[in-house]
């Protein structure tokens, strides 16, 4: 593995309260402690907003490769670049808050410029099918309140973990570990011991891996 991709989409950082970005951090220190020379990817969707894909951009996405115009190539120039980044990493982590119940705007920009037919997918006899090779996917999934897991009271609001559940598996990514902190806009206390079990949860994922 000689690259990590970290990709970030919370509008705070940690010093500010970002709490998929701190669980985030943890995931990123046992990568490097298992691949001390793998090159950290920073792709800080806050820090560098995506613009959001073009007509131009769509338009490119569909024409063939001997009728791109130079304005289609430039339009597509990021997605090429973004998909080329993905394309090459070893691993992947992913930290998300849930925003209105699905992901951020942030980070739907990235997955609009990523999910491209005849790129990441194609469509062939009657169906889809990914071409990425799969690798480690790790998300951080970060819940202000209580009860979005399996059960919970909140369980049928999360339209955050399915969609991208679904969209990285659509694209060929299927070894993906998800690690969930919930709770966290309520009492210090509570937010601590989220914060616990969850890195408890990443040390033994990666225990386990050591020793598997």
């Amino acid at each position: 593995m000689t690259r990590i991709l970290r990709i970030d989409s919370s509008s705070r950082n940690v010093a500010e309260g970002s709490h998929s970005r701190r669980v985030a951090d943890r995931v990123i220190s046992h990568l490097q402690i298992q691949y001390p020379d793998a090159q950290v990817i920073d792709r800080d969707l806050i820090a560098a907003p995506l613009p959001h894909i073009s007509n131009d951009t769509i338009n490119g996405f569909y024409t063939p490769e001997d009728q791109m115009t130079h304005t289609l190539r430039d339009a597509t120039a990021l997605s090429d670049a973004l998909i080329e980044e993905l394309a090459s990493a070893g691993a992947v982590v992913l930290s998300v808050p849930i925003y209105n119940f699905s992901v951020p705007s942030a980070l739907k920009a990235w997955i609009d410029h990523v999910t491209r037919m005849d790129r990441t997918f194609t469509y062939e006899d009657g169906g889809f099918r990914p071409l990425l090779a799969d690798r480690p996917v790790y998300v951080i999934y970060a819940y202000g309140a209580g009860g979005y897991g399996a059960g919970g009271a909140l369980e049928s609001y999360d339209f955050m973990r399915p969609y991208l559940s679904m969209l990285l598996n659509f694209i060929g990514l299927t070894s993906v570990s998800d690690f969930v902190i919930e709770a966290t806009t309520a009492d210090p206390e509570t937010v601590a011991s989220e914060h616990a079990r969850t890195h408890a949860a990443i040390d033994a994922h990666f225990a386990g891996q050591a020793h598997g």
